[in-house]
């Protein structure tokens, strides 16, 4: 199987509904998160693109938007 770069665009005529947008989250520096894969960590840095660096304490990982798996607490 093939992954695809790039979402299958919606059909005007289909009968299921448009794909919901993801909903961008609203973090800020130090804020305490919690990541699906790396546990929890704190955002240490923000980048112009929107991409945060987050300290997990075993590593440090960028996370990029939409921040998929990433929740504020």
């Amino acid at each position: 199987m093939t992954n695809r770069s790039a979402p299958r665009r919606h059909l005007p005529t289909s009968p299921f509904g448009t794909p919901a947008e993801p909903v961008i989250k609203d973090f800020a520096l130090g804020d305490r998160v919690s990541h699906d894969r790396h546990g929890l960590g704190k955002i240490i840095g923000q980048e112009a693109t929107g991409a945060f660096l987050v300290d997990f304490g075993a590593c440090q990982t960028r996370i990029v938007s939409p921040y998929k798996g990433m929740h504020k607490l």
